[in-house]
């Protein structure tokens, strides 16, 4: 038996990053994305959310920012495809009473697959979605996992930013600034 693993989340936070569900390792660990092939962190850092590039026992330190971590199904798996169906439909109803008592400003999916799955959007693509969850508002950001190559890495960051600056966040890193993006909107 997998312990589950904690969420990263407080309330009003600007956005809370959603994944599908914990890996074994993570679970294992006892930190989210924790393991060596994940880009989550390189990616919140590139897209200028993070001053640096946490490691996943620093994760905790996201809630300064007004950041947080979750999934929509807390039971570990080595992979998300061992998940039922009906696992994500319990998750995304047990995710949205999460966030209505939270209040986050933004839910970020990381992966168009389990946000399709628990929320029946079946058209869901990566970026804004016209859905609320819990009033927070919805965007999908590719998965960051390392099977996931669809989205380099500075493609993976540039989907981030695009988030970041929607959101109305400043860039944390200085790495990128704002301006391929245009002016931010809260």
């Amino acid at each position: 038996m997998y312990p589950n693993l904690a969420d990263v989340v407080a309330e009003r936070l600007y956005v809370v990053f959603v994944g599908i569900n914990p890996g074994l390792a993570s679970a294992l660990r006892g930190h989210s994305f924790s393991t060596p092939g994940n880009r989550m962190w390189p990616a919140l850092h590139r897209s200028g959310f993070t001053p640096r590039q946490f490691r996943p026992d620093q994760e905790r330190d996201l809630l300064g920012l007004g950041l947080g971590i979750t999934s929509i199904v807390r039971r570990p798996t080595a992979r998300a495809a061992e998940l039922m169906p009906d696992e994500y439909l319990e998750g995304g109803e047990d995710l949205v009473r999460r966030m209505e008592a939270l209040r986050p400003t933004w839910l970020a999916f990381l992966g168009v697959t389990g946000y399709r799955a628990a929320f029946g959007a079946v058209d869901a693509g990566v970026g804004a979605q016209s859905a609320s969850i819990g009033g927070a508002r919805v965007w999908v950001l590719p998965n960051p996992s390392g099977l996931n190559a669809h989205y380099p890495p500075a493609a993976l960051a540039m989907e981030f930013a695009r988030l970041r600056v929607t959101a109305g966040l400043p860039d944390r890193s200085g790495l990128i600034g704002d301006g391929p993006f245009g002016q931010s909107a809260g």
